[in-house]
């Protein structure tokens, strides 16, 4: 009988139901096992025991209250399956025990008397009930810890049979395969398509699986290659035995170190590279102890010191490298570095260089102070050159033209570069020319007296400007393009300053140009060029301002000539007579300053010269004192006007003073410039409008514009008052012309027919052409015909009448017929008379129109004319009735009228019917008729209403 149990002794086991033999067993188990017991009467109290309490067994009765042991058994079940349950009974049977056993039961024990030996077998039931547990639980622990291992995703995991052979692969190491495993399971590992693409591989393989199946750990590193992959797997087989020692199977495990050993090679070339680094790169690193003497020395001390690295042991302690007292020793211990001491040394070559040195602890082979040492020797002289440059940049600011800067450039180059020949040539546009703008005396005394290099590309000025290329020579004497070849300058720098010009530095020595020494003359002169184009552009503003002011200036006096103009037209439109648009055009034009003075004049043909017919402003005696002859010399501009039939304008009175005696007469009067501006219309000339200022060049290109455009319209208004005071006069003056002009189409007919043609008034102007009908006599009407139709300045002819000797003609003229062009200037042509010798045209003049200006436009339109006659006559007796008849008339009606007329369809009897002459217009007869009646209703009534 055992007293103790240990392996119950920290379990925990529940006792259910309400049978007698329980309380007994229960404190046998406590003193026999030292186990924890729990009791529950209930199915329900049994239920929540196994959730909430951790048991380890249950042993429950048949009878419960108010339940049974079987159905606990189920509801237990149901919540877990792992959990040992015995059922013990005093008053179960067969039946019960299988109910039991159907419920999952782990132990069935009858009870009958309960004595110590059943007891004792009820407890060795829980203890194997219990232990049984805890095995199957610590083969499921070790199952996963197994699967968690196998499964792991970074390693690649097969399980071999003691053979070798697959039985079992993870995930990863299916995908290793590089095939479907199930398709290779049973096949030996080293055979695997993984491997066997190697021959070298696959025996490493081998060999570690054989070492495995003998009973020892086997590794291998294997490289598997991939086009263009490379992958390096670590493989190692270890083999399982059982617990009697037999090989039950192998584990081989794959991981991919490719990375490892990228890192590795890396790590190596990184050590490489380090080493050859340090031996490459110009800062130097010094390794000392603490009394100063060196531990290391850097291979590369040659390149800041010029000794090798024996030669710098050999100088002693770092002091007579760098000097003493090169920092705090207890300030290094609280700080641990110090960083930028900057320190001057002397090279072995006896060369002084600045020196930044960081220092810092250190536990290296001996050494506590390490030392980097860093040349700045070119750093601290471009500081110094900037510093400078900036100076310069400074008083460029000051500068107001391009020599100044190109001289402050020759004056700075020596404290920036440290170079003492310098000169800067500047670009004429004009000239296309590179000019020396300034040179330092070492350029002269080195080169010579700078010549003037014109901008083709040839030489080195040159070339560096067309090609906007910066050019530096260690020894300018090796470029072909040198043109001096007796120049003393050897290391020479060609920049150009943009479109401004080019910057030349230089030595007498070689190889004077590093890269500092080019940066620094590079950002000389860009520092030049912004300042000349600063310049550049202030000048270009300014201009642009004195412009802009000018156009401002102009717009303004712009605007108060239009402003006068606009008055000048409203004026102009709204007077009544010459007289009014002379005077209002000369007192506009001088009101509020706007002109000093203003006067209109015309030729009198009888003295030569220009008489004033009106005048406005400060006219100050002017037209008295003056003599305006009509000529092309240096006469007044009004008389040099007047005869030219062009503006003149002189824009400086005071100019030529001793040549032309007016000029003293308006400068006297502070007449400083004056215009003088034909009045034209029709080419019929109404005299000239002068316009005197009290300031010179006042008539500029818009004004002279404007004052043309007033002068036209000056002109077409008085031509137009002497029309509209012909309509209403009574008085007429007839003259009568004789020309000799072949041109003229009437003349050439006649002369070419070889017969006489008269015109004796009635003209149609269509948007066609001027249609007119003439007489012929002497000629058969088809050859006149024909004569006519061959002419140019003959659209159509139309034959109205004739026969062998003679007819009417009408004809429709290219151009406009004489009897327009003086209806323009208010005159009426009457009639003309042509034979092959010569030509009569009459001509009324109105009493309010100038016959010597009709005559002056006759004379203008042919050659060869003579005035025959003159008659003044008095046409008020029959003027109001033609006058009002002809008003009345369409167009078409005066055609139809006019060709009925001089086709004979009124004499007695009709030479043509009225059928033939509709003919001829080309329409019906009706509608001939009813333009003829249209007519004679519309003469009748204005000849009665007269009456």
């Amino acid at each position: 009988m055992a007293t103790d149990s240990e392996p119950l002794a920290s379990t925990r086991v529940l006792l259910a139901g309400t049978e007698s033999w329980l309380g007994e067993f229960e404190t046998a188990l406590e003193t026999r096992t030292g186990a924890t017991v729990h009791s529950a009467s209930t199915a329900e109290a049994a239920v929540d025991a196994v959730r909430n309490e951790g048991l380890d067994c249950v042993v429950t009765a048949h009878e419960l209250e108010a339940s049974t042991g079987i159905a606990l058994l189920r509801s237990i079940r149901e919540s877990s399956e792992t959990i040992p349950v015995l059922f013990c009974t005093s008053s179960g049977d067969e039946s019960v025990a299988s109910e039991a056993v159907d419920a999952d039961v782990s132990g069935y024990v009858p009870i009958s008397t309960l004595d110590d030996a059943e007891i004792e077998s009820i407890i060795e039931r829980i203890e194997e009930s219990v232990g049984t547990r805890r095995r199957k639980a610590q083969q499921h622990d070790r199952a996963r810890q197994f699967d968690a291992i196998f499964q792991d995703p970074r390693t690649a995991t097969w399980v071999l049979d003691p053979e070798g052979a697959l039985r079992r692969a993870n995930e990863t190491g299916g995908e290793m395969i590089d095939g479907d495993v199930e398709s290779v399971l049973g096949e030996e590992f080293w055979r695997l398509p993984s491997w066997s693409g190697d021959e070298g591989v696959q025996a490493d393989v081998r060999r570690i699986v054989e070492t495995a199946i003998a009973g020892r750990f086997g590794n291998a590193v294997v490289t598997r290659t991939f086009d263009p992959d490379v992958e390096v797997v670590d493989l190692s087989a270890r083999p399982v035995h059982d617990d009697r020692g037999q090989l039950r199977s192998i584990v081989v495990e794959a991981v991919d170190i490719s990375e490892r050993v990228a890192l590795e090679r890396d790590l190596r070339r990184s050590e490489e590279l380090h080493r050859v680094t340090l031996n490459n790169m110009t800062d130097t690193v010094l390794i000392t102890d603490e009394n100063g003497e060196y531990t290391y020395v850097c291979p590369n001390v040659n390149f800041i010191f010029g000794y090798t690295a024996a030669e710098i042991r050999e100088l002693g302690s770092i002091e007579a490298l760098l000097g003493e007292d090169l920092f705090d020793r207890a300030e290094l211990a609280e700080e641990g570095v110090l960083k930028n001491i900057e320190v001057t040394a002397t090279d072995k070559a006896g060369h002084e260089h600045t020196l930044l040195v960081n220092v810092r602890e250190v536990s290296i082979q001996d050494g506590t102070l390490l030392y980097s040492c860093r040349d700045v020797t070119k750093r601290k002289q471009r500081e110094v050159a900037l510093a400078t440059l900036q100076e310069t940049a400074r008083e460029f600011l000051y500068a107001e033209t391009r020599r100044e800067i190109a001289q402050q450039v020759v004056d700075d180059t020596a404290g920036v570069l440290d170079l003492d020949a310098s000169a800067v040539y500047l670009f004429d546009v004009e000239a296309n020319e590179l000019q020396p703008a300034a040179g330092s005396p070492a350029m002269e005394r080195l080169d010579g007296p700078l010549p003037v290099a014109r901008a083709n590309g040839e030489g080195l000025v040159s070339h560096s400007f067309v090609e906007n290329e910066a050019m530096f020579f260690d020894d300018v004497h090796e470029s072909p393009q040198l043109q001096d070849r007796a120049t003393g300058l050897r290391s020479t720098a060609y920049i150009p300053l943009g479109n401004h010009g080019v910057f030349v530095a230089g030595s007498p020595s070689v190889g004077e140009f590093d890269d500092v020494l080019r940066e620094l003359a590079d950002l000389l002169a860009a520092t030049a060029e912004a300042a000349l184009d600063r310049v550049t552009r202030e000048s270009q503003l300014r201009s642009q301002d004195r412009e802009l002011q000018r156009q401002n200036n102009q717009l303004t006096r712009l605007n108060r000539i239009n402003e006068t103009i606009r008055e000048i037209d409203q004026a102009v439109v709204q007077a009544e007579t010459r007289e009014e648009i002379d005077h209002t055009v000369c007192e506009l034009l001088t009101v509020d300053d706007r002109f000093t003075f203003a006067w209109i004049g015309e030729e009198s043909p009888a003295t030569g010269t220009v008489e004033p017919r009106a005048w406005a402003g400060a006219e100050q005696g002017y037209l008295d004192s003056v003599t305006f002859t009509v000529d092309t010399t240096a006469v007044e501009p009004a008389g040099r006007t007047v005869a030219t039939r062009e503006i003149t304008n002189v824009a400086n009175v005071a100019g030529r003073l001793r040549e032309e005696d007016w000029r003293t007469d308006a400068l006297s009067r502070d007449f400083l410039s004056v215009i003088s501006i034909p009045l034209e219309y029709n080419d019929l000339s109404y005299g000239v409008l002068n316009v005197y200022a009290d300031t010179q060049a006042a008539f500029d290109e818009t004004v002279r514009a404007v004052l043309r455009e007033l002068g036209e319209t000056i002109a077409s208004a008085t031509s137009a008052i002497e029309r509209k005071n012909a309509l209403v006069t009574r008085s007429v003056t007839r003259i009568e012309f004789e020309i000799d002009d072949p041109s003229f189409v009437l003349s050439k007919i006649a002369r070419e027919a070889d017969c006489e043609l008269s015109y004796q008034g009635g003209i149609q102007q269509t948007a066609d052409g001027s249609y007119v009908v003439v007489t012929v006599d002497g000629a058969a009407i088809d050859q006149v015909e024909h004569v006519a139709e061959s002419l140019i300045a003959v659209d159509e002819v139309r034959q109205i009448s004739g026969d062998e000797s003679g007819g009417v003609l009408g004809l429709r003229l290219a151009q406009a017929f004489l009897a327009t062009e003086l209806a323009d200037h208010g005159a009426v042509f009457r009639s003309a008379s042509a034979t092959p010798d010569s030509t009569t045209l009459v001509v009324e003049v109105p009493e309010s129109v100038t016959p010597r200006h009709i005559s002056q436009l006759i004379h203008e339109l042919f050659t060869g004319v003579e005035i025959r006659s003159k008659q003044d006559i008095d046409r008020s007796s029959r003027e109001p009735v033609r006058s009002r008849v002809f008003d009345e008339l369409t167009d078409r009606q005066l055609e139809v009228t006019q060709t009925a007329y001089y086709s004979g369809f009124f004499e007695s009897p009709r030479e043509h019917t009225g059928a033939e002459v509709a003919e001829m217009l080309g329409i019906s007869p009706p509608a001939f008729s009813t333009h003829i009646r249209t007519v004679e209703r519309k003469l009748f009534s204005a000849l009665f209403e007269e009456a």
